[in-house]
């Protein structure tokens, strides 16, 4: 079996992080394979926001937190995130941030950093609790976050789940 069959294989979403930053070059990659991903007719309508700063991390939990009527929100204490962000016009943005988050999973796990999608941004960007932070960290106003990667070591003590499940139908 190839490595990136092994690493899409091996990949699983964490949940729980250690305190150990993820390097910087590592986060470049990460962007970096976020950029190649394909999408819609290749627009690339996309930006990606790097957060390593555990203040702004806070504060953005916070705000999703209180939007959302979950106090202590944490998205599970990454020690860094990667924000996708798309033109809220683009026809294919909600995907082709799919793409871009996927990469940055499979690239995160060949480096042996963990990674989980965090979804709750999805339909409250533009809310008041919401969209100032964003605005701070650099994300524009005529754009959406469908989905970013939180990102971290994973701690020893979590194993990570795996679910059987879908099936595949050859048709010859």
């Amino acid at each position: 079996m190839n490595e990136t069959m092994k690493t899409i294989l091996e990949r699983r979403s964490v949940r729980k992080f250690t305190d150990k930053p993820v390097p910087e070059e590592i986060l470049a990659d990460l962007a970096e394979a976020a950029m190649h991903a394909p999408s819609g007719m290749c627009r690339k309508t996309w930006r990606f926001t790097v957060v390593s700063n555990k203040d702004a991390i806070k504060k953005l939990c916070r705000a999703i937190g209180k939007e959302l009527g979950r106090e202590g929100y944490d998205m599970y204490k990454p020690t860094a995130v990667i924000i996708p962000s798309n033109l809220k016009d683009s026809p294919f943005g909600k995907e082709d941030n799919a793409c871009a988050l996927q990469n940055i999973f499979l690239a995160a796990a060949s480096y042996g950093v963990g990674s989980v999608w965090i979804n709750q941004l999805q339909g409250i960007c533009d809310k008041e609790e919401i969209r100032p932070v964003l605005c701070e960290l650099g994300i524009p106003d005529d754009h959406i976050v469908y989905g970013i990667a939180a990102l971290g070591y994973a701690d020893p003590s979590y194993a990570g789940v795996y679910r059987e499940g879908g099936t595949v139908n050859f048709v010859r």
